[in-house]
C-alpha cells in the first residue's frame, strides 16, 4: 500500500511537471488527443491490405500494389494512422525534435487500437526497431523504444530493447527507391542473445515499403522466432 501510494504521488507530480499534451497541436490535453485534432487525423480503415495494412480503394482486392510485388518476411502488420498532416508532423517532432512526451500518447493509442490484435496473434515479446549507436548518440533516445515501453506497460507483454542490435549505419532510407532501400538495409541487424519468444511484434514509427521491418524480421526468424508482426504509428497509402 505504501509503495502504491508512493507510485501514485510520483505519477501525479510528473503530471504536474510534464502535463500530457496533444501531439498534434501541443495543447495540454488530459484526453491524450484533443477533439479538434481527432477530427483531422486519418485512421487506417477497411478495406486495407491483408499484409501490411495499407488502405486500398477496392474491397475485393486483398493486397496493396506494393505487397503484390514484394514477398515480405514479416507475417503482417498494422498502423494507427495515415502518414499525412498533422500525423506526419507529430511523428517528425517525436523523432527529431526531442518531443519524447508524444511517445506516451502514441503508445496508449496503439494499445487501445491493437491490444486485441496482439492478444489474437498471441504475441509474446515486443521489440522496438533499434537505432545504430552513432544515431543513438546524436539523438539520445530511440523513438520506437519509447512507444514500445508504453505499449508493453499497458498490455503486460514483455519488451526487449537489447535483443536486436543495428550493426550497420545506413543512410536515410527516404532518400532511396525500394530496390536501393532493400540493398542498403541488408545485414543492418543482428541478434545479440537467444530468442526465446516464438511470436514477436516489431515497433517502429513509420511504415513505407517495409524493407526495414523485413530485414529485422529475417534476423529474428533466423534466430528462432516463428512469426514476426509489426505495429507502427503511421503508414503511407497503398492506392
Amino acid at each position: 500500500k505504501i509503495l502504491w501510494n508512493r507510485k501514485w504521488i510520483e505519477e501525479r507530480c510528473l503530471d504536474i511537471l510534464y502535463p500530457q499534451k496533444c501531439p498534434f497541436c501541443g495543447k495540454i490535453e488530459k484526453q491524450r488527443i484533443c477533439k479538434e485534432c481527432r477530427k483531422k487525423i486519418l485512421p487506417v480503415e477497411e478495406p486495407r491490405c491483408k499484409k501490411c495494412g495499407k488502405p486500398i480503394r477496392e474491397a475485393e482486392k486483398e493486397y496493396c500494389y506494393d505487397c503484390t510485388m514484394i514477398r515480405h518476411v514479416f507475417e503482417e502488420g498494422r498502423s494507427i494512422w495515415i502518414h499525412k498532416e498533422p500525423v506526419s508532423r507529430a511523428v517528425y517532432a517525436l523523432k527529431y525534435q526531442n518531443r519524447r512526451i508524444y511517445a506516451k500518447a502514441f503508445g496508449e493509442e496503439m494499445a487501445d487500437q491493437y491490444g486485441y490484435y496482439l492478444r489474437e496473434k498471441k504475441v509474446e515479446l515486443i521489440v522496438p526497431v533499434p537505432l545504430h549507436r552513432k544515431k543513438m548518440r546524436i539523438r539520445g533516445y530511440n523513438q520506437a523504444a519509447l512507444v514500445a515501453e508504453v505499449l508493453g506497460e499497458i498490455t503486460g507483454i514483455s519488451v526487449d530493447e537489447d535483443i536486436l542490435v543495428r550493426v550497420k549505419n545506413t543512410k536515410p532510407l527516404k532518400q532511396l527507391n525500394d530496390k536501393e532501400r532493400r540493398r542498403s538495409i541488408r545485414g543492418a541487424f543482428s541478434v545479440r542473445k537467444s530468442v526465446w519468444a516464438k511470436t514477436i511484434v516489431l515497433i517502429d514509427d513509420i511504415y513505407t515499403t517495409g524493407s526495414t521491418l523485413d530485414e529485422a524480421a529475417r534476423v529474428l526468424l533466423k534466430a528462432g522466432a516463428e512469426k514476426v508482426y509489426f505495429l507502427t504509428i503511421s503508414i503511407g497509402q497503398g492506392y
